[in-house]
């Protein structure tokens, strides 16, 4: 998701168990370095508990020395998770549920994702990652809306990973407050595994490959009509900022989101929205709101280099296989592009440490040359994704302000969402560096036929 590298090899189940609903004052802010306690969710209240150590990884049966697992947090500080790190006889007893992927034998590492658990395991028929979500950030229903959109995208020939089923042809399982899944390892290589979100690819035909790989992903994601995702926790789509009065959109969302609604119920959120945020949305609406210009369309809402696995065994650059499909829902083509520009080529990150963030613009052209290939993009194109730019973050800031205040129960990662993403992104966009990259695109639009 937004802040994690991918998987991350850091340390392996706790010894002592602990399939709890377990959360902590969130992850990643400088401002916020924590001591190492956790919350427990309980039916009534939320007591605090001392945070357990786990070990290192290790194959199953073996002594490890313990460490703290961390995960990536809402800076470039690592922090302590607020769900439990999956335990082997966790594992064992969800393996047991897909027959088919035989016993566990190992247990390479944990996820440093901050919104779920997850490990690579070896099993007898291979590598999988077995995930664990808590049941208030997805339930087995909205979990597999997403998987139904990969087995679409598969059926199509897109190089996503397998979702596994067990022998009645579920995906996705509940057991006390949680949901599992269970995924095969993509082919490829995991080149970016430990890069933040938000931080570059490291050369610019990654970027190429990674626009094509984009493009090829939408033309297979033609044809599924689902409705739209079930949940408002932590999806990518911009259901509120594509409409014509986004400030009106969400005061009518409040009433059936109210962990949002608390969220913004102390802040002035209309006055920061349009002195923020709509401004951009003004400009941005008379081309998005023209006929045909924003196909809605299911897209993967989470484009980074950290979400594909890399094929460089011939000297060419390309993507092998594609993964974590947690944002995913239905929006637009431009919307899955902008996002990825969003994710991959703004150094967002440089600003906490008071540097610049300028946008790597190579990379840029790259990746729209890349997705040319398979899906033309002409001016038009171009200048409704250089109006998508300041806006397209808005929406899934708001989510995961929503999920902070309601379920991991943070105020201050609620305020870093509100401040520094929500409104401080917009702002970047009134920068010289947030200008030159909009220029850069409108640019490019006019030397198009």
């Amino acid at each position: 998701m937004r802040f994690r590298a991918a998987f991350s090899l850091l340390a392996s189940p706790r010894p002592d168990g602990g399939c709890d609903a377990t959360t902590a004052r969130q992850r990643r802010s400088c401002s916020c370095r924590r001591a190492r306690r956790v919350r427990r969710l309980t039916p009534d209240n939320l007591v605090y508990t001392t945070h357990r150590r786990s070990t290192v990884a290790a194959p199953v049966g073996s002594q490890a020395m313990n460490v703290p697992h961390q995960v990536h947090g809402m800076s470039l500080e690592l922090a302590l998770p607020d769900w439990p790190v999956l335990t082997t006889d966790e594992i064992h007893r969800v393996l047991q549920r897909f027959a088919a992927v035989g016993r566990l034998t190992a247990v390479r590492w944990h996820s440093a994702r901050p919104f779920s658990a997850a490990a690579c395991v070896d099993t007898a028929s291979g590598p999988v990652i077995v995930k664990r979500h808590h049941c208030s950030v997805r339930s087995v229903a909205a979990l597999r809306e997403e998987h139904s959109f990969m087995a679409h995208l598969r059926w199509a020939g897109a190089p996503v990973v397998e979702v596994l089923h067990d022998a009645r042809g579920r995906t996705a399982l509940a057991h006390a407050d949680w949901v599992y899944e269970v995924q095969r390892v993509g082919a490829g290589h995991d080149l970016y595994r430990d890069a933040l979100s938000w931080t570059p690819f490291s050369d610019v035909a990654h970027a190429r490959a990674a626009g094509a790989a984009l493009a090829q992903l939408h033309c297979a994601a033609q044809g599924f009509d689902a409705p739209a995702r079930s949940t408002s926790v932590l999806v990518a789509n911009l259901r509120l900022f594509a409409q014509a009065d986004p400030l009106q959109a969400l005061h009518d969302a409040l009433p059936t989101r109210p962990h949002l609604a608390a969220a913004l119920q102390d802040r002035p959120w209309p006055d920061d929205l349009a002195t923020h945020v709509l401004p951009w949305h003004a400009q941005a609406w008379p081309l998005l709101s023209a006929p045909g210009a924003l196909p809605p369309l299911w897209t993967h809402g989470d484009w980074h280099a950290s979400n594909l696995l890399w094929d460089t065994t011939d000297g060419a650059t390309r993507v092998s296989a594609v993964f974590d499909f947690g944002l995913s829902d239905c929006s637009s083509a431009l919307f899955d592009l902008a996002t990825a520009i969003e994710r991959n080529l703004i150094p967002w990150l440089r600003l906490d440490t008071g540097a610049r963030a300028q946008a790597e613009l190579d990379q840029l052209d790259a990746l729209l040359e890349g997705y040319a290939q398979h899906r033309p993009l002409d001016a038009n194109h171009l200048h409704r994704l250089a109006a998508l730019l300041p806006i397209v973050h808005a929406d899934f800031a708001l989510s995961e302000m929503e999920y902070f205040a309601g379920i991991t129960r943070s105020p201050a990662n609620v305020d870093i969402a509100y401040h520094r993403y929500l409104l401080g992104h917009a702002d970047w966009f009134a920068s010289a560096d947030g200008q030159h990259l909009l220029a850069h695109l409108h640019a490019r639009a006019r030397r198009l036929p």
